[in-house]
């Protein structure tokens, strides 16, 4: 049996005739930057968070810069992340002129410990960034207490967490504002390059819609020294469709997350993903911790099935942000964490039979 990590072919195949409806506008109207399908979107997406505004961006990544932008946050400046996160976190933060600074993270849902926050604020701290990694929230009642406490903008990286809920509120609706990726294999994905902001600062979004569009207000008068960061309009047709699917298809995930937790509930050589309390996650991936990991990896994939690293280096190790002189030893759980984690296939479209493959395969292999 061959089963992919995500299966996108199928997801299109199954979506094809509505797809084929709602970019024909687009295409016969040449209205290929922002345009209707965008707006539309923007107002759709608004509706499902339940938050004032949404601004239609060309990434995840530069829907984060765009907000440290619009929030005044650059040289001198410190934004407080987790290292166990995708680079884009601390890219953002970089591209904007001001320093990453990392807190370790907790070892049940791989979030940053906000017992340590505290004691990483200085005078040059603007920001704290929570990553809900995997879907899976955050404590945001805490960030927001500790936000409020010494002056900060929390800016939520939601770009793993469309859908997912922090106690009956949708993530990335919280904070100051909320980043999302609609990179195809998001659990809400373009058919390319995509991202947004949801923010109910009706001043600080107007600044977003400016800032997105090479700083002007209008076409040919620039307020702002930007760049462009504008939505395509096939992307903005493409993600209204697949907004009406969402929901369900997050329900799926769940439902395909309990059947791989009852299934391998018993394996003693891998520790399962824990759920908060306070969170209902959209499970983006499923991420087992493994004992030799790499072997299991190599199995299964000799086997047909395709897994993920997410991810198998820390930032604070990579060589790009090398010149911060972290060693390692640094962020000792991300570091362990990055180790013994292995994603295991997670996608709407999943079916029973391919799921028991899996977990059959990875007891197999701690049986040999």
């Amino acid at each position: 049996m061959q089963i992919p990590f995500v299966d996108l072919k199928l997801q299109y195949k199954n979506l094809k005739p509505e797809i084929d409806q709602a970019i024909g506008p687009v295409l016969e109207n040449a209205q290929y930057i922002l345009g209707p399908a965008v707006e539309s979107f923007e107002k759709n997406f608004a509706d499902f968070l339940g938050v004032g505004h949404v601004i239609g961006v060309s990434s995840g990544t530069d829907a984060l810069y765009l907000v440290l932008r619009a929030l005044d946050i650059g040289e001198g400046d410190e934004v407080i992340i987790p290292p166990n996160t995708f680079i884009a976190t601390a890219e953002a933060i970089s591209m904007a002129g001001a320093a990453p600074v990392f807190v370790d993270v907790e070892e049940k849902a791989f979030n940053i410990d906000i017992d340590k926050i505290e004691e990483k604020i200085t005078s040059r701290t603007k920001a704290i960034m929570p990553v809900h990694l995997t879907g899976q929230a955050v404590d945001m009642d805490k960030i927001m207490e500790m936000a409020k406490k010494c002056k900060l903008f929390v800016i939520e990286d939601a770009c793993q967490a469309h859908g997912s809920e922090y106690r009956g509120k949708k993530l990335g609706t919280i904070g100051e504002a909320g980043c999302f990726s609609f990179y195809p294999g998001k659990n809400l994905g373009a058919f390319g390059e995509a991202g947004a902001v949801a923010a109910n600062n009706g001043e600080l979004a107007e600044k977003l819609r400016i800032l997105r569009d090479h700083g002007q207000s209008k076409k040919y008068y620039h307020n702002l020294i930007s760049g462009n960061f504008r939505m395509a309009g096939i992307q903005g047709a493409v993600l209204d469709v697949k907004l009406k699917h969402l929901d369900e298809w997050n329900e799926l995930r769940r439902s395909h997350a309990e059947m791989y937790k009852n299934l391998l509930g018993n394996a003693p050589e891998i520790i399962l993903p824990q759920e908060p309390s306070y969170s209902k996650g959209n499970y983006h991936l499923f991420i087992i911790r493994a004992q030799k990991r790499d072997e299991l990896q190599k199995f299964l994939a000799e086997n047909g099935i395709v897994t993920g690293i997410h991810y198998p280096v820390p930032i604070h190790l990579q060589k790009a942000y090398g010149y911060l002189g972290l060693a390692e030893g640094s962020f000792p759980v991300s570091e362990k964490l990055a180790k013994e984690i292995l994603s295991l296939p997670m996608y709407p479209e999943l079916i029973t039979g391919q799921i028991e493959y899996v977990c059959e395969k990875v007891k197999r292999f701690y049986q040999k």
